[in-house]
Formats: structure tokens, sequence, C-alpha cells
């Protein structure tokens, strides 16, 4: 019977997921969000739909807190350094005074408006604070936004947790601290995280670096590996490991990775799974006997979140930055809840807080509600506000293989049609002296070129490269495929004349 109950588990669970991936193309054509298609394929799944009864909300909790580790890799492995040194001041002062702005405005609509305790509205604030990182992601990428403001919003997603996670760890827990002492305690989270992430993440870039695995598929998982331990090494010293996994996703993203393209894709399909299954297990925890009654205190709560605490603490949190308004009110609707707020309520639920029901009700029913809304409409929104730009065109794909004995690697170049390649000699990438171009693939036939080979859209190119000249020669590619043959001359040339 156990292993008749595993199979058929199985059965279910690879259905689902294949609904689920359908779900996405279908959402797409629709213009619905897809965590609302997942959320529904749970509750369709649960108590009133096909009889699937989870009410194990430790369990919710340890699994939520898991799969928003793996989006988060997936969103740092694709952030490079220059993006997140320009969004972070924005991002950071979103993540502290922003947090703090709407928890007040929530908790004091809560308390004098709906009745609540200080504890319970307070809690009503502090999970519906942050952004979601699954959301954010999921939604803006793609999206023909404005660069910076995406960035932004996303760093924001990915750093705005610890000061949510505290308030709601220690209300749901019965402590009271001081001022001073949440202060204190939140800079150290903060600090904490960095550094796991600083750690791990170089430590991680050193050992693939150097090691030579057997097989291609191996580098995805050390990859995760690596972003898990700064999760769970951070978290058990105290820190905020949802911000050392970030980080230390960052640092590996902006490496040299061997078979980058394969441990993107392996990211970006463990995301996804990640957020099917989070969303269908948020979903099968709901209750759709309960949810009709907090239809009403949902709108206004999320009418209150999203007109006046969202915009309040945009514009705190902008006010050192002078931000013109048209960006900020785009930041403002941008402030996406997804996952994060619906998680975080199963830590009082778990803690059987008073309350904690109808708090999970009133969070699940806002998050699909203006979900809903907000999603769909970021994009008009974004034309209407006049921050949008032209998508960057993909001209160039560039893949990384290692050649152990020879201590190089070999690169493989795909000429896309927007890349400023087309029409360059070889010898004008001016490569280093031991690279080299071994063969190029044109109209399905390969051929060896030589230094006159005129290149074309459209081409494949494997190069040899020792390996400590790869980024180098990765960084020379870049620049000429979006700056032309002379990008960057002028520079060597001067540093060639000092």
């Amino acid at each position: 019977m156990g292993g008749d109950g595993m199979t058929v588990a199985l059965l279910v669970g690879a259905a689902v997921v294949v609904a689920a991936v359908t779900a996405v193309r279908l959402s797409s054509r629709l213009g619905l969000p897809t965590l609302l298609v997942y959320l529904a394929l749970g509750v369709l799944l649960g108590e009133a739909g096909v009889g699937v009864e989870f009410e194990d909300a430790g369990l919710a909790h340890d699994l939520g807190f898991l799969a928003l580790v793996i989006i988060l890799v997936d969103g740092g492995l694709t952030t490079t350094w220059e993006d997140l040194r320009r969004a972070l001041p924005k991002a950071g002062s979103l993540s502290s005074l922003g947090i703090a702005v709407s928890v007040a405005v929530v908790a004091t609509f809560a308390r004098f408006v709906l009745g609540w305790d200080w504890t319970l509205a307070l809690l009503l604030g502090a999970v519906l604070a942050p952004t979601d990182a699954a959301a954010v992601f999921a939604t803006l990428r793609g999206m023909p936004v404005k660069e910076r403001l995406v960035r932004v919003l996303e760093a924001e997603s990915g750093t705005n947790d610890p000061l949510a996670v505290i308030l709601v760890v220690g209300l749901a827990s019965g402590w009271h601290g001081g001022g001073g002492l949440v202060a204190a305690e939140i800079l150290y989270e903060v600090c904490a995280g960095l550094a796991g992430g600083l750690a791990l993440g170089y430590a991680g870039r050193a050992y693939l670096g150097r090691v030579e695995l057997p097989a291609s598929g191996l580098y995805p998982l050390a990859v995760l590996a690596f972003a898990a331990i700064a999760y769970a090494g951070t978290d058990l010293l105290g820190g905020s490991g949802f911000v050392a996994v970030y980080v230390a996703a960052v640092v590996l993203g902006n490496s040299a990775l061997r078979h980058r393209a394969a441990t993107l894709g392996f990211a970006e399909g463990l995301a996804w799974l990640a957020q099917i299954g989070l969303f269908v297990m948020l979903g099968l925890l709901a209750s759709p006997d309960r949810l009709a009654s907090a239809v009403l205190p949902a709108l206004a709560v999320g009418l209150v979140l999203t007109l006046l605490a969202r915009p309040l603490s945009v514009l705190v949190a902008m006010a050192p930055f002078r931000t013109p308004w048209r960006e900020q009110a785009f930041l403002s609707w941008a402030g996406l809840r997804g996952a994060v707020p619906i998680v975080l309520t199963t830590v009082p639920l778990e803690e059987g807080t008073s309350g904690a029901v109808e708090l999970f009700d009133i969070v699940f029913v806002l998050v699909v509600l203006f979900t809903l809304v907000q999603a769909p409409t970021l994009g008009l929104a974004g034309r209407w506000l006049r921050v949008t730009e032209a998508p960057r065109p993909r001209d160039l794909r560039l893949e990384a293989a290692p050649l152990g004995a020879l201590d190089a690697d070999m690169l493989h170049l795909a000429i896309g049609p927007a890349s400023m390649l087309n029409g360059a000699e070889v010898w004008e990438l001016r490569l280093p002296p031991k690279t080299a171009v071994t063969l190029v693939v044109r109209d399905g036939e390969s051929f060896v070129p030589d230094r006159w080979t005129r290149l074309r859209h459209g081409d494949e190119l494997l190069i040899v490269v020792p390996h400590g000249e790869r980024t180098a020669v990765e960084r020379r590619i870049r620049d000429v495929s979006g700056g032309g043959t002379l990008a960057g001359w002028g520079q060597r040339a001067a540093g060639r004349s000092t």
C-alpha cells in the first residue's frame, strides 16, 4: 500500500506540473498572472475540490521558505554587479524606510478601523509590507520598462524580507522588544546576510574556477549547493538567509561560470518548479468556505496598502534620491505581493496566535484580488507614465566548456541579428595572442577560418581560450558585438602610450 500511495502521489504531482506548465501559455494569452493559476490549481485539489487535505502550517512554512530560496537564486544569477550597484541604494531605502512606513500605515488602519488589537494589526502590516520576489521576477522580466526601475524592484524584493520576518516572528511568538533592540537585530541580520553571501559566493567562484568536474550537469548543482549553504549557514548564525542567498547568487552569476547557459537554464527551470509547488501548496492550505467572509476586509486593507501605504512608503524612501514623480508612481503600482505575504502568515498559524486564521484568509484573498488588478496593468501603467524603453536585443550567445588537459576553455559564440560583429574580420576582434578561432559554422557547413574571414549574422564560432584570458575575451567579444570593432580601442591605445 505504501508503494501504491507513493505511485499515486507521483502521478498526481507530475500531472499537476504538466497542467501548471500548460497554464503558463494559457495565462500569458489571457493576460492572467501565472501565480493565480497555480493558486487555483491548489484550491481545486484541496478540500473543496478533489479532496486533498493539507493543514500543516509548519510544513507549509518550511517548504515555502525553501521555494523562496530557489527563486532568489535564479534572480541573483541573472543580475549583474553594475545593475545591483546602481539599484541597491534605492532598493535598500525601500527595504528599510519603506517597510517601516508601510507597516505603520496598515497597522494603524487595522487597529482603528477594523478594531484589531495592536499585535494582530502589526502582524497584518508586517506580512503585507515586503514585495514578492517570485511575482516581481516573473512579471517584470521581459517587460519593456526602464531597466533601472526593474532592477530596483528586483533588488527590493530580494532584500526586504529581513525586517518583515523579524517583526512577524517576534510578534507571533509574543516578543516585545524596544525600538533599539529591533533596529540592532535588523542591522545584524542584514550585515550577516551580506557577509555570508559574499563569503560563500566567492568561495563557490574559487572552487568552480579551479575544479574540473567530469560532467557538465554537475556545475549547476554545485552553484545551487553553494547558494544553499549561504542561506543555511547564515541563518544558523542568526543572519538573514534571504539576503545571503541572493548576494551569493549574484557573485556566482557574475563569475566566469563554465557551462553558464546550462547553469542558468537549470536554475530557471528549478525556479519555475519552486513557484508551481509553492503556489499550489498555498492553494491547498486555503479553505474556500472561509474565504468569502474575508473578501470585504481584504478589499479594504488592499486599497489602503495599494493607494496609501505603498505610495507613501515610496515617497519617503525615494526622498533622498530626487526620483522623478513618474518613476515613483510606477514603483508604487509595481509593489507586487505574492507568495511572501502568504508564507509569512504561516508563522502565526504555526505559533497558534489569536486571529491567525482570519489573518491568513484576508492576506490570501488580498493577494489574489490585487495581483489580478496590478500585474496585468503594469505594462499599461509603464506606457502611460512614460517609463518604458525599447527591449534590449539578444544579439549574442556565449557558452563555455572546460578543456582540462589544455588549461583552456572552449567558447561557443552565436552571432545574433542585432550584433555588430556582422562584417568584422577575425583579426579585428583583436583577441589575445594565444586565443584561436578554430571553427566557423555557417549555413549548416563548417570551415576553419583565417584572420581575414569576415563574420556574418547567424555564424557560430568555436574559440579556444587560455583559462586565464577567458574573462577578457568574453568582455572584448561583447564590446565588439555592442559597439563595433573600435569599441574600447581608444582606451587601450591611451593605456599603451602612457
